[in-house]
């Protein structure tokens, strides 16, 4: 009867492993999207803006760059953490001791 909660204790985990590495995933994919995001930024901001208002876009636009690279290292931290604990998971379904 012990074997089989050993058993059950580890599936539990490795399913837990799976929903951590399906996060990572998720992170990744957020992470690509706001590096072409922030590739767009960069392109507006190479554009010759002759008007005061085109100016004043491109400012702007320089303003959300700089937000958008703070969420960036912030989702890159993110990432490496859940990277972190779906390692964490995935080695502690393999000790009984370590039940997540």
């Amino acid at each position: 009867m012990g074997s089989d909660v050993t058993a059950a204790d580890m599936a539990v985990c490795m399913s837990r492993g799976y929903e951590v590495q399906q996060l990572a995933a998720r992170v990744d994919l957020c992470l690509g999207r706001v590096e072409k995001v922030l590739g767009g930024f960069r392109e507006i901001q190479l554009l010759d803006w002759q008007s005061p208002a085109g100016r004043a876009y491109r400012n702007s636009v320089a303003l959300q760059e700089v937000a958008l690279g703070t969420a960036k290292v912030r989702l890159e931290d993110a990432l490496a953490s859940v990277r972190r604990h779906a390692q964490a998971v995935g080695m502690s379904a393999g000790n009984p001791a370590g039940r997540y």
